[in-house]
């Protein structure tokens, strides 16, 4: 029974770890994404913006 336990354990840890790193890879994309820029520096102008 440990042993399915920590069979279970180290698949759940793997896949999770593979699931997290394709989120990061993503998001990655998405922010270097060249046509996001100018959305990008739209919003970090913003606070400067007089209104």
């Amino acid at each position: 029974m440990a042993n399915m336990y920590a069979y279970l354990a180290g698949i759940a840890q793997s896949v999770g770890l593979l699931y997290f790193i394709g989120i990061f890879l993503s998001v990655c994309a998405y922010a270097f994404w060249p046509r996001n820029k100018a959305r990008f520096e739209r919003a970090a102008s913003l606070p400067l913006n007089e209104d």
